[in-house]
């Protein structure tokens, strides 16, 4: 998959694009709203795709997207792909600049600790003639060292001279000194309230702001983007998608099931947990379930009206789907409310093994609930589910 040309240095990485990658990605990149995210999207996905079939394919079976599906939604409104490649988070960087200067890291990957990697790669990418270039590495550490932060644009500028180019180099480095510090100390974002998001949610929902990361104060726009659930409304709505249905909706819900575009599937309960409430136990119940995938194995995410009369008690339970199989100790199941604070009764926890964990919580009409696990499963992304 290697490309070869003399025409670049031999230490540096080139590899060819498929076509029929760059017709796919081409497909998928017209749903985003503006003509620059839309080719945003498209580098970002062409370099992805072909980075990664490079890597799991001589280098690290295992490599993956970072944040899973929620990838791509980044790609509306900052450059740049995260990697998880063995212990380690790279964060892709393509641009289509031919002769590399300087590196420019969007300030979001440098400065949202969430957010943050060990390594950044800048890309070269020719669509035309069909190949991508890995320009070299830099740490975060040497990007908050030795990197320039450029409050115009909101990127961090790293001289070319800073990249180490071989990545043979990245490779030795991480097998013979796997506990060198590469992430600096970075400062936590403060969290907004739910007013405050909606409003700021609001304000950038137009596709006529073809900067939006550029449109608010960085503390507040980063307040947005290490929120998976609202990073996702601002997409959607730019994007010009119709609201979320809340859970109720996805329920009541005839013909197509809607819950299936975020993942969720419509499923007949028969609930004998111990420690349901007596006005569910013995009595079929329409939910919905998720398939999980947390430590290699497959559980499931259930959500169960408890007082259907009122619809606001719901019951949240977490079973592994192998037969026999057992949730193991140390396991928790959390939720927390839109704005990820936590609440009384908001969590389980599995101090030994057990065969299922649930949490009953009381959620008023159009309220937002959020769930989380630990340890969180593959490809998980905030989520706001409303009722």
């Amino acid at each position: 998959m290697t490309y070869n040309s003399t025409l670049f240095d031999p230490t540096q990485t080139t590899l060819a694009i498929d076509p029929a990658l760059q017709s796919h990605c081409w497909q998928q990149s017209r749903r985003f709203a503006t003509p620059c995210s839309q080719w945003n999207a498209y580098l970002n996905q062409v370099c992805l795709e072909t980075v990664l079939s490079w890597l799991r394919e001589d280098h690290f079976p295992a490599a993956h997207p970072t944040f899973g599906r929620a990838t791509a939604s980044r790609w509306e409104l900052v450059n740049g792909s995260a990697l998880t490649v063995g212990e380690c988070r790279w964060v892709l960087l393509p641009t289509e600049t031919i002769d590399l200067e300087e590196t420019r890291i969007p300030q979001e990957w440098v400065d949202i600790p969430a957010w943050v990697a060990d390594d950044y790669l800048p890309v070269q990418i020719n669509v035309d003639e069909g190949w991508v270039r890995l320009a070299g590495f830099v740490t975060h550490r040497q990007v908050k060292a030795v990197g320039r932060l450029d409050l115009g644009d909101r990127t961090y500028s790293i001289e070319n001279t800073d990249l180490i180019a071989d990545l043979n180099v990245l490779w030795v480095a991480r097998e013979l000194a796997p506990t060198e510090v590469t992430r600096a100390d970075v400062r936590a974002i403060p969290p907004l309230s739910i007013p405050q998001a909606e409003a700021l949610i609001q304000r950038l929902a137009s596709p006529h702001l073809l900067t939006p990361r550029l449109e608010l104060p960085f503390e507040l726009w980063a307040g947005l983007m290490q929120h998976d659930g609202w990073r996702q409304q601002v997409v959607d709505r730019r994007q010009g998608l119709p609201a979320q249905r809340s859970v109720l909706q996805w329920l009541q819900a005839s013909g197509e099931n809607l819950a299936q575009v975020f993942g969720w599937r419509q499923m007949t309960f028969q609930p004998t947990t111990v420690g349901a409430r007596s006005d569910v136990a013995g009595n079929e119940s329409v939910g919905l379930t998720k398939e999980l995938a947390i430590a290699g194995q497959p559980y499931e995410l259930c959500i169960l009206p408890i007082d259907r009369a009122e619809g606001r008690t719901w019951r949240f339970e977490l079973r592994p789907l192998t037969p026999g199989g057992r949730i193991p100790g140390g396991f928790v199941l959390r939720l927390l409310s839109e704005d990820l604070q936590p609440f009384a009764g908001n969590e389980d926890r599995a101090t030994t093994a057990t065969d299922v964990l649930f949490v009953e919580v009381a959620i008023a009409p159009n309220e937002g609930i959020v769930w989380e696990i630990v340890p969180s499963p593959a490809d998980y992304t905030q989520e706001i589910l409303r009722f």
